[in-house]
């Protein structure tokens, strides 16, 4: 079971996959699953991917040794002439982030552990920020330690931040997180208390969020397979 840990001792690729109808995020998933079971390549530790629950689309949350290891994958044939042009047919969108993990947290019941794993049921929010070079790091701290409240929210139980390093298929700095929930209604419940009922510091972060964004991403996840390179 991969698991999500800011030590710096790997890089961290999130592909993000968006399609406009359900029949093509089935065709993306069958074939993120058959290159997710046949890898073997240099430098690659783990694969989790993710089906789109707000919209179609899927996510890929994938462990590198190191960003050589991943170049090295991307100027392969197979990638250049098989990968891309078949989700290049089936998709809208295709970005593929380079990040390395800058915040975890997590409930304190979990132990200080992030897990990734089709056998857990969260409900996974992943929400990508676009951010002007300078702002980065302060909106790195305004996702990240200015949010040690959630561990007090219903149904809250891990998130992530990911500092974004480089990317295909997206311009500009971004930062990425990464959220776990116990539920749908959790999560849609957090999101939908009116600004003027939400907590002051709830309200306060909201602002310096909305202050250091430039625009904002996002869609909700169920994880349905995941593999290591030790299977």
């Amino acid at each position: 079971m991969p698991k999500i840990a800011a030590d710096g001792q790997h890089l961290t690729v999130l592909n993000l996959f968006s399609t406009d109808a359900a029949e093509k995020q089935v065709k993306l998933l069958a074939a993120m699953r058959q290159i997710v079971d046949t890898a073997a390549y240099e430098g690659w530790m783990s694969s989790t991917v993710h089906a789109g629950q707000d919209k179609p689309g899927t996510a890929n949350f994938i462990q590198w040794r190191s960003t050589e290891d991943l170049e090295s994958r991307y100027a392969g044939e197979e990638f250049k002439h098989r990968t891309l042009p078949l989700f290049g047919e089936i998709t809208t969108s295709i970005r593929l982030l380079q990040n390395e993990i800058a915040f975890t947290q997590q409930k304190p019941e979990l132990g200080g552990v992030t897990e990734i794993s089709p056998d857990r049921d969260d409900y996974t929010s992943i929400e990508l920020f676009g951010v002007l070079p300078a702002d980065q790091e302060d909106l790195i701290d305004a996702l990240g330690e200015s949010q040690t409240w959630l561990v007090d929210v219903p149904g809250y139980r891990t998130h992530t931040v990911l500092r974004g390093l480089r990317a295909r298929g997206l311009d500009g700095k971004f930062v990425v997180v990464y959220s776990q929930w116990d539920s749908k209604e959790a999560y849609d419940a957090f999101r939908s208390v009116p600004q003027g009922e939400r907590s002051p510091e709830r309200q306060k972060v909201d602002a310096r969020v909305a202050a250091l964004q430039t625009w904002q991403d996002e869609n909700t996840y169920r994880v349905v397979h995941t593999r290591s390179a030790a299977e």
